[in-house]
């Protein structure tokens, strides 16, 4: 399941135990931009050889799904579609891939990501204003998940007006085997259907 409020998963998570089933859950805050954004800050420019902020190809999807931290919750067929059809920007350094991040469903932003040698660089605030200006236009309201522990994401969207709005997680159920499932819900109970039918005769 993608980010949901996380009173109704804690509701989901209750319902799936009581039938032995398990969930993997990724804990973040929605960020939401739902006003006008502040003056346009004034950035320094791109440090390093050439750097320039492009449209991403769907050529770059499989660089962006290799660095992508929640990568086997993810296909790279999802960020080629996500490039083909919606926003998505790239900084580029001497012509190589360093930094990027894309728009997902309605106004969400996400995977901004940094080659490790390329960071500490400010990249990611230059993709985070171009991006917030893009969904913007095409009449959407912008918003981030940010996890708590995240402090440079935090620091960042807060510089661009972005404000907490609720938590929320994203999980992966796994269903409870046969063995750990609660009992009378793996086969019928013969005894009583047997007795239903010879009342029916």
């Amino acid at each position: 399941m993608n980010f949901t409020h996380q009173a109704i998963m804690d509701r989901i998570e209750e319902f799936y135990q009581a039938m032995g089933g398990t969930m993997e859950k990724v804990a973040g805050d929605i960020y939401v931009l739902d006003g006008p954004p502040p003056d346009e800050i004034k950035l320094e420019e791109l440090q390093g050889e050439d750097c320039e902020v492009l449209e991403l190809r769907e050529e770059h999807a499989k660089a962006i799904h290799d660095l992508y931290p929640a990568n086997d919750m993810e296909s790279v067929k999802v960020f080629e579609r996500l490039i083909r059809a919606l926003p998505a920007y790239g900084v580029f350094s001497g012509g190589q891939l360093a930094a990027w991040m894309v728009q997902s469903y309605y106004g969400a932003m996400f995977s901004m990501q940094t080659r490790p040698e390329f960071r500490r660089k400010g990249f990611g605030i230059h993709l985070a204003q171009c991006l917030t200006r893009s969904v913007r236009n095409r009449g959407y309201i912008p918003f981030v998940v940010i996890r708590p522990e995240n402090d440079a994401s935090l620091s960042l969207y807060n510089k661009l007006g972005f404000k907490r709005s609720y938590p929320t997680v994203r999980a992966i159920l796994h269903p409870p085997s046969e063995s750990e499932a609660p009992e009378g819900n793996i086969e019928p109970n013969n005894e009583s259907n047997e007795s239903k039918q010879e009342e029916e005769q």
